[in-house]
């Protein structure tokens, strides 16, 4: 697609789709995160579940919570987790602190040129820990808070300047949790909900 980008208008810009994978990108912004370990390092991965008693692990390039897990402190699977994890994936994998915040939903924030324009709220089911619609998640009308404003107006600007020009961000609780510019989705459930048409706004600034 870098080849053809001068001729045929390319959303969003190849590639930056390709420098910044979901789980990844959101690094350059710690101080916005959960705390998260990227490894394949047994030692670390302990002393990290040591550290915080109840974390989440999930693959480096999973998607649509595929392969996302809770452990607890005491969770007698960690170990053949790990062995599962080590034998089926070559690359490292992402262990993340536990947020409570989740049992009130994974807020999905639509930004265009790298402003907030739309929000719905996804709600995990009873007993679980991932809110993706498609694993049964609820979605709900939601706001836009001052806290996701904040966090919006500090990775805007470096979205719009990679020629990110839709991106849906993930934030549990008031903290970062993924960065989507592959396929952000929430645009027809967020207009099914409110009647916002992100569809048409994003045609029109993109025309401007």
């Amino acid at each position: 697609l870098e080849y053809i980008e001068n001729q045929v208008k390319i959303v969003n810009k190849p590639s930056e789709v390709r420098n910044a994978p979901e789980k990844l990108f959101l690094n350059r912004w710690k101080n916005l995160t959960p705390e998260t370990l990227i490894t394949k390092n047994i030692d670390e991965v302990y002393n990290f579940r040591k550290r915080h008693k109840k974390i989440i692990l999930k693959p480096l390039y999973g998607n649509g919570g595929n392969e996302v897990f809770y452990l607890g402190e005491n969770d007698k699977n960690f170990s053949s987790l790990l062995e599962v994890f080590l034998n089926s994936h070559q690359e490292q994998f992402i262990l993340q602190e536990y947020l409570p915040n989740i049992t009130y939903g994974d807020k999905r924030i639509i930004l265009i040129n790298g402003k907030p324009e739309g929000a719905i709220n996804r709600i995990p089911k009873k007993n679980e820990i991932r809110a993706n619609l498609h694993v049964g998640g609820k979605a709900t009308k939601t706001y836009i808070s001052e806290k996701e404003l904040e966090i919006c107006e500090k990775i805007g600007p470096e979205l719009n300047k990679r020629g990110l020009a839709l991106v849906g961000i993930d934030i549990i609780g008031d903290k970062l949790t993924e960065i989507n510019v592959t396929s952000p989705t929430g645009i027809k459930t967020l207009y099914d909900l409110s009647k916002i048409n992100l569809a048409k706004a994003f045609w029109k600034e993109l025309k401007t």
